[in-house]
């Protein structure tokens, strides 16, 4: 059974490492997320999201498998460890970021990124508006909206 908490300052690594290998699998297309080394995430993670964002942790069997970081109704980080996708953990993190937020959510991801819009699709996001990430990426993203 997968289980929402939240992380205990021994579980940072671990949140880094699922984020760094992540991002290794998910983005072909953004050659400086794939090329980022750990310590350069790790650094990254330290500086500007774990200041910004409530951090939880799914946890199953006593593995982190993925993370969530929200900010007031925002997503801005949910994450799955490759080997853990497609078993229910988004669905556990995005479920926790509506119960967080009940009058709805806010995200966006990559138009390139197939399996994330996929995955919230399915779960009832909505795609609002097209738009461009921010440098350095600049990349198509998409943002996407859950209302009750």
């Amino acid at each position: 059974m997968i289980e929402i908490g939240t992380p205990r300052e021994s579980d940072l690594e671990t949140v880094v490492v699922i984020w760094n290998e992540t991002k290794r699998d998910t983005y072909d297309f953004i050659p400086q997320e794939r090329g980022r080394t750990l310590d350069e995430d790790r650094a990254l993670f330290r500086a500007a999201i774990q200041p910004r964002c409530a951090l939880w942790i799914a946890i199953e069997d006593e593995r982190i498998l993925g993370f969530l970081g929200i900010r007031d109704s925002y997503v801005d980080r949910l994450y799955v460890h490759p080997g853990a996708q497609r078993r229910g953990v988004g669905s556990a993190l995005l479920r926790h970021a509506i119960a967080l937020s009940p009058a709805g959510i806010e995200l966006h991801t990559h138009v390139r990124n197939t399996k994330a819009r996929a995955f919230y699709e399915k779960q009832g996001m909505v795609a609002v508006k097209l738009g461009i990430s921010p440098p350095p990426e600049s990349e198509p993203d998409v943002e996407y909206h859950w209302r009750p």
